[in-house]
């Protein structure tokens, strides 16, 4: 994976951005005091991390919308399957089982977060990318 990503600089950002998704995840989670405080702050950190992947992609890579919006989703759902993963071993690490819940949520957290974001990438990429051929030919 390493080697793909010096020749790929999408996959390391993707990968990047992935684990900051399951990090927010983890750690925004934790507080027990003002926890919709702290779930309204995830929200606004997920939303940055969201917006910069994309402008990363968009400006710096110059990549088409699809691509990056595959790239933002391809983030989004490596997230939720960390955080999907997180919750089996804590699962098993309490009740010393795993539910079949969970194991559930390995396939269903991934294309439930990864559906909508591609929708929100592919729109905001392409809005990027109309404003940016706007800006030059006027």
């Amino acid at each position: 994976m390493l080697e793909a990503s010096r020749r790929q600089p999408w996959v390391r950002a993707a990968f990047l951005v992935g684990v900051v998704y399951f990090v927010v995840g983890r750690a925004f989670a934790a507080p027990t005091n003002h926890v919709h405080a702290w779930r309204l702050a995830a929200w606004v950190v997920s939303g940055a991390a969201f917006a910069a992947h994309i402008a990363y992609e968009h400006f710096r890579l110059r990549n088409s919308p699809r691509s990056a919006a595959l790239h933002a989703a391809l983030a989004v759902a490596l997230g939720a399957f960390l955080l999907a993963i997180a919750g089996a071993l804590h699962s098993l690490l309490t009740t010393s089982t795993i539910r079949p819940s969970w194991l559930l949520a390995l396939v269903v957290w991934p294309v439930a977060t990864a559906v909508p974001a591609f929708v929100a990438a592919l729109g905001t990429a392409a809005g990027l990318s109309r404003y940016r051929r706007n800006d030059d030919v006027g």
